[in-house]
């Protein structure tokens, strides 16, 4: 069962590729669970999902998940290196992997009718939209490095933290009042945390 509780996709993403010492499963291992996450994730509509899953070579899906964890690697080097304070401007100097797949992308931009016929002005009943060209396969990498944008550009780094489970190490954004957010779940690592809490007074 795939689970999002960083409050980030982009930081979801890195969770999901299951690297660090104490983990015990990995969402991403494939290709298909690659397009599994993609899905559940909402970040790339079903319909391509499954265009995708029916038309694609397996070789090539194979490439592209091995792409993204490369991918989610580097991120999470990123990531490690400046969480826990805003983000410097000299942080861009880093930035050229996630650049260089954000420059791929292929979007159209059209005038549709919206669905809200309101009459006026400003009603007109048309809506200006833009959508992606899924043209191959490697597209698919173009909305995890969105997310993985959207947490550089629009998220106060001070706020990403790792769990302090002693085996997790899940990243998180900590939006919590007070920021005081510990642990990626409390039903695990806090759960854990408290019983080893309760062992240790015991023993005194």
């Amino acid at each position: 069962m795939t689970t999002f509780a960083a409050n980030a996709v982009g930081l979801d993403f890195l969770n999901a590729l299951g690297e660090l010492p104490g983990a015990t499963s990995r969402t991403i291992s494939d290709g298909e669970t690659f397009l599994q996450w993609l899905q559940d994730t909402a970040l790339v509509p079903a319909e391509i999902v499954e265009s995708v899953r029916k038309t694609a070579e397996r070789d090539a899906l194979e490439t592209v998940a091995a792409d993204a964890k490369a991918l989610g690697k580097w991120f999470r080097t990123f990531v490690e290196d400046f969480k826990g304070a805003p983000l410097p401007p000299q942080a861009i100097e880093r930035l050229g992997p996630l650049n260089r797949i954000l420059e791929r992308d292929v979007q159209v931009t059209h005038i549709d009718v919206s669905g809200g016929l309101n009459g006026g002005i400003a009603g007109s009943g048309l809506k200006w939209s833009t959508a992606r060209i899924w043209r191959s396969p490697d597209m698919l990498l173009l909305p995890v490095a969105d997310a993985m944008a959207e947490l550089v550009c629009e998220e106060d780094f001070s706020n990403v933290r790792s769990c302090e489970g002693p085996e997790c190490g899940l990243l998180f954004l900590d939006r919590t009042r007070g920021r005081v957010r510990r642990w990626c779940s409390m039903a695990v690592c806090g759960n854990r945390a408290k019983r080893a809490m309760r062992r240790s007074s015991g023993s005194r």
